[in-house]
């Protein structure tokens, strides 16, 4: 929103220069995006009369002027502009003039004596048009300096209005706003009916009232739309970014500008029939006024007539009805139309106008009439012509509910102690009309604010009108304390720092993956699905992190790195039956040698055993591994990790088909664990460290070759027994002297009793135990 200081401050005029209003403004919310002169700094140029001209001796284009500059004597000027002539009322800039970029002496121009120059507009820096100098009116004051006669002193702001202020796209608007925020006394233009002075009226029909609640317009006859629009609105205008066109489209822009309410009128010869606001029909075309053709969707506001469409509702008319110099009659239009049924039209069309931006976000429902009767006494001022009544269709407008204001959250929210009188004080300023109720306020805002809607927007409101600087920025306090930190618990860096010191890095992958990959790699038919996805290949949320790794991996191979560690810490998506989840994951992937490429060791291909040393790290070697299958994983080669008789992930060597499809020249092997339960560590307990040497038994046993190393620690550790400090695996065996079917498994059993040295008995008796456990658990039999 672009205005000129100079026409604000003919509403409201508050004792603050053009800087300190500009801070005043952006402070409340309205941030002035640039403050700009209205024109070039020049000094010393006035308005002037040529008197009378004479051919230059020496040069065919130039003229010798005498010059009327209103200081007696008239001065003797060269000029070479085409249109100098006697009679002509121009700038002229005097000996010690400054313009922008030069300074005006005394000289001679091919021998003859100037004094002074003179100016063009765009020597004077108004308009980068060139063409003779500046004609001015026949009724400008000779003399008279040219900065006053065009009001050059002005300023331009521009505003960044947020979308909720459109109460602000106007000069009342905004100058209601100043009033407000200084106490300056408010003096809008004072707007009465028209004399009506014609009787004929223009029959109008609304359609559907929910689109256009609102619709007013009068007729006005005998117009003369060939009359110049005055100085004064063309200045206006064009510092506001309006072009002056005609005096009666220059009157609807001014109304806009001033008022905030769009305004069009039509050529009321051209109308055939009555007036009718519908949405368009299947096949309808509109030629806009800027000459494009449209072909019209069902869902587009329309103002017709009996014959054809006129105008898009809120956005542009149409040219068939457009008013031009030969028009005598017009009927002006003044309309509230819905912001829901024009949001999005013009975009869709690829255009903007300045009336769809405002009724797009809501104009002030309550001045459609008192807008209408503005323009038409301008209308009357400078086009002449005979007022009709107004017709107005009158629907259901928006309702303004009441908003509760309670004083302890308002002085809550700001950290500040506001009272009744000051807060009733300020919502007076604000125009808004409110009832005192126990505890606060019930505040009905006006029809210009649409932004006020809940108690926040009023909250919002005192603060900017009694001022962010008024509100003390306050250091936090609080008592400084330590936090309780359990013991039992870990940081998720402590899983980083495990893993990058066993030479992993730590990648960062989408959490959106591709559809095919959820149900194909990890046998997952009900993904969550993203309703606006990125990219058609990002489609659902991941239930796994090994599709970002994977991706890492076949990136680094692409660029050479034969030997990749990586890990990634994040959230895997689940649809339940009681809505989404998300869980933390800690996932791996390894690929390559098991070490660098160096002279003191063979190269050998990572294994399953590798990557299950890493999980036994970050477990505390407290995990449990049972095969199992896994779509994603080598069905020989997969094992579901168990802890605390949870299962909490799953390790294993990619699938041979998975390698293929992505071209790897090896297998990686892959673990994933859930993330919560290796936070949960155990509290360490003390004990006691043994004085008497320990006693080492080891004891062999042939099983079933199905059963697992696993579960035969596991019995054996069920024994409880006190003495035994450590059973460990140290040798399996199948061959020569083991049946079919067969294995041997060899342990190691230490033990130790912290007050006295076990005796040969007391170990056989803890062994004998140990193996008649075996035996009847899983049939095991001494080896001999």
């Amino acid at each position: 929103m672009q205005f000129s200081e100079n026409w604000l401050r003919q509403y409201v005029n508050p004792d603050l220069d053009s800087q300190e209003l500009s801070h005043v403004l952006t402070m409340a919310g309205l941030e002035v995006e640039e403050l700009l002169p209205a024109a070039a700094a020049f000094t010393k140029v006035v308005v002037a009369e040529i008197i009378s001209t004479e051919k230059h001796p020496d040069a065919d284009r130039l003229q010798v002027c005498k010059v009327d500059v209103g200081s007696g004597e008239p001065l003797q000027i060269v000029c070479g502009a085409p249109n100098a002539r006697a009679g002509l009322k121009a700038p002229c800039a005097l000996v010690g003039a400054e313009l922008p970029g030069f300074k005006i002496k005394q000289a001679k121009v091919r021998g003859v004596e100037s004094f002074g120059m003179m100016c063009s507009a765009k020597e004077l820096g108004l308009t980068e048009a060139h063409e003779g100098i500046l004609e001015l009116a026949a009724d400008a004051l000779v003399g008279q300096d040219i900065r006053e006669l065009f009001d050059l002193d002005d300023q331009l702001f521009t505003l960044k209005l947020t979308p909720n202020r459109t109460d602000c796209l106007s000069i009342t608007g905004i100058a209601r706003d100043v009033t407000a925020l200084t106490g300056a006394p408010l003096s809008l233009p004072q707007i009465a009916p028209v004399a009506v002075t014609a009787t004929q009226q223009q029959s109008v029909k609304v359609n559907d009232p929910a689109a256009c609640p609102r619709y007013a317009g009068r007729l006005i006859h005998g117009v003369n739309a060939k009359a110049s629009t005055p100085d004064w609105m063309v200045r206006r205008l064009e510092r506001s970014g309006i072009r002056s066109i005609s005096a009666i489209v220059d009157i609807t822009n001014y109304v806009l500008l001033e008022q905030g309410q769009p305004l069009h009128a039509f050529d009321a010869d051209k109308l055939k029939g009555n007036i009718e606001v519908r949405y368009a029909r299947n096949g309808e075309t509109l030629r806009l006024l800027n000459n494009t053709d449209i072909t019209l969707s069902q869902d587009m506001l329309l103002i017709a007539d009996d014959s054809a469409p006129l105008a898009l509702a809120g956005i542009m008319g149409g040219e068939g009805s457009a008013v031009g110099d030969e028009t005598a009659n017009i009927f002006l239009e003044s309309a509230f139309f819905a912001p829901d049924v024009i949001v999005g039209k013009a975009r869709r069309l690829n255009f903007s106008t300045d009336s769809s931006y405002r009724f797009e976000r809501g104009v002030d429902f309550g001045n459609t009439v008192q807008a209408l009767e503005r323009a038409s006494q301008l209308v009357l001022d400078i086009c002449g012509g005979q007022a009709g009544p107004i017709t107005e269709v009158l629907q259901q407008l928006p309702q303004r509910k009441p908003v509760r204001l309670r004083l302890e959250r308002l002085n809550s929210v700001l950290g500040i102690a506001l009272d009744t009188a000051l807060v009733s004080t300020l919502l007076e300023r604000l125009n808004f009309g409110f009832t005192g109720v126990e505890g606060g306020f019930e505040v009905t805002p006006p029809s210009y604010r649409f932004d006020i809607e809940i108690e926040e927007d009023l909250i919002e409101e005192i603060a900017r009108l009694h001022g962010y600087d008024h509100i003390p920025a306050l250091a936090p306090h609080d008592e400084q304390r330590m936090l309780p930190s359990p013991e039992a618990s870990r940081n998720s860096n402590w899983l980083r720092d495990t893993l990058a010191a066993s030479g992993y890095q730590e990648v960062i992958s989408y959490s959106f993956v591709d559809e095919s990959w959820e149900r194909d790699f990890l046998g997952n038919a009900n993904p969550v699905v993203l309703k606006n996805p990125i990219a058609s290949h990002l489609s659902v949320m991941r239930t796994s992190l090994w599709a970002g790794l994977i991706e890492t991996l076949v990136y680094n191979l692409n660029r050479k790195q034969d030997r990749v560690r990586l890990f990634e810490i994040g959230s895997a998506y689940h649809a339940g039956e009681n809505g989404y989840e998300e869980a933390g994951r800690i996932s791996g992937l390894v690929y390559g040698n098991a070490a660098p490429e160096q002279w003191a060791t063979d190269d050998r291909e990572v294994d399953f055993f590798d990557v299950k040393a890493e999980v036994d790290r970050l477990t505390a070697g407290r995990a449990q591994y049972v095969a199992a299958q896994h779509p994603a994983l080598h069905p020989g080669q997969t094992a579901s990790i168990i802890l605390d008789g949870q299962p909490v992930g799953w390790i294993g060597k990619l699938h041979p088909k998975w390698q293929q499809q992505h071209q790897l020249p090896r297998s990686a092997m892959l673990f994933e664990l859930a993330l919560e339960p290796l936070l949960q560590g155990k509290v360490a307990a003390y004990k006691q460290v043994g004085k008497f040497p320990p006693v080492r038994r080891d004891i062999a046993i042939v099983v079933d070759e199905t059963i697992t190393v696993q579960m035969v620690l596991d019995t054996m550790r069920s024994n409880k027994n006190a003495l035994i400090s450590d059973i460990a695996l140290f040798d399996i065996y199948q061959g020569k002297g083991i049946a079919e079917g067969k294995k041997s498994l060899a342990f190691l059993v230490l033990m130790q009793d912290t007050q006295k040295t076990l005796t040969d008995a007391e170990a056989d008796a803890v062994m004998a135990e140990l193996l008649d456990l075996l035996v009847q658990q899983h049939g095991a039999a001494l080896r001999n």
